[in-house]
């Protein structure tokens, strides 16, 4: 059984909308050293008339918009399979993109810099890159998803070294796809395809492992991202079971989050400039009940509001917040930790 913690719902950011005051399929959020909040939209399927759409929204989280970076396309500086984005020291903003298997680099103000990554399965070469996170040396590490590797590079490209290998035992890996680095460096990888997170140090050896493929308290299906707090507790998003789940550095859950969101401030203002949109919205039921089984939490959490559907990233900040991307909702949810 779980023991339940102090972490509870604190508000939502976002709701689908094309351009402006919303997202779109967002997968990944970063943080800037001023606490702004970068949001990728993957958008998809790469219709002609979405490509404009998939985009870097920047925002507060007291939901103020600032504006959007970057847009869809295969030239310099757009993208097309945007997977994850992180900050380095001088708050560069770096986007991983797997299908132009390259790093694009942008100031925090959206200026375009320069990009590396050649397709390949050869050192310092990608293969569907997914996730991405710099440690306290400036050096990126990069989930090489279908490579079944995590490889480290300097700020600039420069292949460093590559641990890994396609398999199931300890530190190999199955289509790799959340990276995160705790403050001692030590590395926690979401083992997506092998349903666990594992441990390594700075080198790549392998420490430990959690998780196994299921339904229950501990178990995952598809992890996609891992973060780590002060106290080494983890926070996985769970994506194929619909939930983050908590645990504490030996692997006991601790909770186990399902989702808790209202509208927006963002989607407020939408519906009261369209008040037939927001008229058919009260009248509708939000909160069915859906009596299917445990195997079906997707089509609960498609039926059912305030709940996540596929949760892909969670992020921590200094304030004690968690921020679950709630892509198929288009929306953050945000939880507070006491």
């Amino acid at each position: 059984m779980t023991t339940k913690t102090a972490f509870s719902y604190s508000h939502t950011i976002g709701f689908l909308s094309n351009r402006y005051k919303g997202f779109q399929n967002p997968v990944d959020v970063a943080m800037d050293s001023q606490g702004l909040l970068y949001v990728i939209n993957r958008v998809g399927p790469e219709l002609t008339v979405r490509i404009p759409y998939k985009r870097i929204t920047i925002c507060t989280v007291d939901e103020e918009y600032l504006g959007e970076i970057s847009t869809g396309g295969m030239n310099d500086g757009q993208m097309w399979w945007p997977s994850a984005l992180a900050f380095d020291s001088d708050d560069k903003l770096y986007v991983a993109d797997e299908a132009l298997n390259r790093i694009s680099i942008f100031t925090k103000d959206g200026e375009f810099l320069s990009q590396w990554g050649t397709p390949g399965s050869g050192p310092g070469q990608l293969d569907r890159p997914s996730g991405i996170a710099f440690d306290s040396s400036d050096n990126l590490l990069v989930t090489d998803s279908l490579n079944h590797r995590v490889q480290k590079f300097n700020r600039n490209g420069s292949f460093i070294g590559a641990w890994g290998e396609m398999g199931d035992g300890p530190g190999q890996f199955n289509m790799p796809w959340g990276i995160t680095i705790d403050k001692s460096g030590d590395v926690y990888v979401a083992d997506w395809r092998n349903d666990r997170i594992q441990k390594l140090d700075s080198n790549g050896k392998f420490i430990a492992r959690w998780g196994s493929s299921g339904e229950g308290e501990g178990q995952f299906n598809r992890p996609a991202a891992v973060a780590v707090d002060d106290d080494g507790n983890m926070y996985v998003a769970d994506w194929g079971n619909e939930r983050v789940q908590i645990l504490d550095r030996q692997g006991q859950v601790l909770d186990i989050l399902r989702g808790d969101s209202v509208d927006s401030t963002w989607a407020d203002d939408y519906f009261q400039a369209n008040p037939n949109e927001g008229a058919a919205r009260l009248a509708a039921d939000l909160e069915p009940v859906i009596d299917v089984p445990q195997e079906l939490l997707r089509e609960t959490s498609a039926n059912v509001e305030k709940l996540f559907w596929g949760p892909t990233a969670v992020k921590l900040d200094d304030q004690g917040r968690v921020y679950i991307v709630d892509s198929c909702r288009h929306r953050l949810q945000i939880y507070r930790k006491s």
